[in-house]
């Protein structure tokens, strides 16, 4: 339990004076023998990492005979490293960034994931100037509102006529791996926006080669302030930060990622492959605590979700007003001051098996990794797959989770018991391209804009 800032540990058993000793407690009453007990967890400072900030104040890191100390980092690079370096023993990820790397792309190591923090959560915001130039180019009701989705149709010829006066159009995005720079890219290209490439062969990592839009790294908190100081046009990120930019009046929320890929995994709990392999109870632990909080983020039809709101607004935490998160964590998002809409499943933490660590969920990414040229030679569709096993782990996720409906904690109908790791395929994305992760360069093959098949940068005209 937590008084004032001073963090008291429970002991495992009942002691006069809280004496600490080890005890042995048996697996099958739901309990592990953990190999180590104090933790350093890291995030960033976004609404996703409910799970965390949700599993330290209930207890359940607790329940789990866990002592945690959840830690702000500056940004995703720091805390990716940090992890590498044995600093943290684990962390809130983005989905991309185990599986880039595993396999190389910037800092080498071997993460692998066990645990699907939740679906959705990001949008992509303009400033005010340019949602006005985009407005003319987008559909509306009778009622003069604007029709949803908004393809990046409306966006090209604003980017053209800034590329006329000879000024570049910039956009923010949070990291290389990210989500977001991929959901981005696939808006754009998807409205024939050229977002760019990466070339690391010829020592371009930009991801600005024969870009119409240049798209850069910019820290979450830090996004609403580029937005307004005029250094970026618009931006891709979680939330709260596109709510921010509509509260302040300073910029207009587009579109959600919900919109661009209906239920797309976003972010993971990440830790090295090494730590896995030491610490293999206490990973199970970890999980179950995480589990426990994502269904009671979600359970009773999110209920629970003004308390939530409470605490994430936290400067522990988010630190954001709590009016601008439950603007999104509350199943409404406002795109336009005023414009406020019902997006219930805006942020899922639980249902639709969010959490399982989706092999098919790890492919989507390789084949962004590809599309972009961050993967620079073609690959056969097994090594798709390969990595995917050797970086997503469902066979951890289902221990913690038997444990937890074995202790009557979850539901036997809650987990996916007998997927084989891949959803079936999917077509709920803004250009209705269907998804079959089972065929990844058949998939590649169905954009216009992109890299496939043989195609490496600097052949072809690319």
């Amino acid at each position: 339990m937590r008084v004032g800032n001073i963090v008291w540990k429970p002991c495992k058993a009942i002691l006069i004076a809280c004496l600490v000793f080890s005890v042995s407690i048996s697996a099958e009453d739901g309990f592990l023998d953990l190999e180590t007990e104090d933790l350093k967890l890291g995030f960033i400072k976004l609404t996703d990492m409910a799970p965390l900030a949700i599993a330290y104040e209930f207890g359940y890191f607790e329940d789990e005979g866990l002592y945690v100390t959840l830690e702000p980092q500056a940004n995703w690079k720091v805390l990716l490293d940090r992890v590498i370096d044995g600093e943290l023993d684990g962390a809130h990820m983005l989905a991309g960034q185990p599986l880039g790397a595993s396999i190389g792309i910037g800092t080498r190591a071997h993460i692998v994931t066990a645990f699907s923090m939740d679906l959705n959560g990001n949008g992509i915001s303009v400033s005010n100037a340019v949602w006005q130039k985009m407005k003319p180019h987008i559909p509306h009701d009778d009622a003069g509102k604007p029709i949803h989705p908004i393809s990046a149709d409306a966006l090209k010829p604003v980017v053209e006529e800034y590329r006329a006066d000879g000024k570049p159009f910039n956009m923010g995005m949070v990291f290389p791996v990210s989500t977001h720079n991929y959901e981005l890219r696939y808006w754009l290209a998807a409205g024939g926006i050229h977002p760019g490439y990466y070339a690391p062969a010829l020592g371009d990592t930009t991801g600005q080669r024969n870009a119409d839009v240049l798209l850069s790294v910019t820290p979450p908190p830090q996004m609403p302030v580029a937005l307004e100081a005029g250094t970026i046009y618009g931006y891709c990120v979680g939330e709260p930060w596109n709510q921010q930019a509509v509260m302040k009046g300073i910029g207009t929320a587009v579109i959600t990622d919900y919109e661009i890929w209906k239920n797309n995994p976003e972010k993971v709990f990440g830790v090295t492959a090494a730590w896995a392999e030491e610490n293999p109870n206490t990973h199970l632990a970890l999980i179950k605590a995480l589990l426990r909080a994502a269904i009671w983020l979600d359970e009773n039809e999110n209920a629970n979700r003004p308390e939530a709101i409470e605490i994430l607004a936290r400067s522990e935490y988010v630190g954001a007003d709590a009016d601008v998160i439950a603007n999104s964590m509350t199943g409404t998002f406002e795109y336009e001051k005023g414009d406020r809409r019902p997006v219930p499943d805006f942020n899922v933490f639980f249902r639709y098996y969010a959490t399982y660590p989706y092999f098919s969920d790890a492919v989507w990414y390789l084949t962004q990794m590809r599309r972009w040229g961050q993967i620079v030679e073609p690959k056969p569709d097994h090594w798709y797959d390969d990595v995917a096993q050797r970086v997503y782990r469902p066979d951890i996720y289902l221990k913690a989770a038997r444990l937890l409906v074995d202790q009557g904690l979850a539901d036997e109908s809650d987990f996916p018991w007998n997927s084989d790791g891949y959803r079936g395929p999917q077509v709920d994305f803004i250009d209705g391209v269907a998804f079959d992760a089972t065929q990844p360069n058949a998939y590649l093959e169905q954009f216009q804009i992109g890299l496939k098949g043989d195609v490496v940068i600097g052949s072809s005209g690319e």
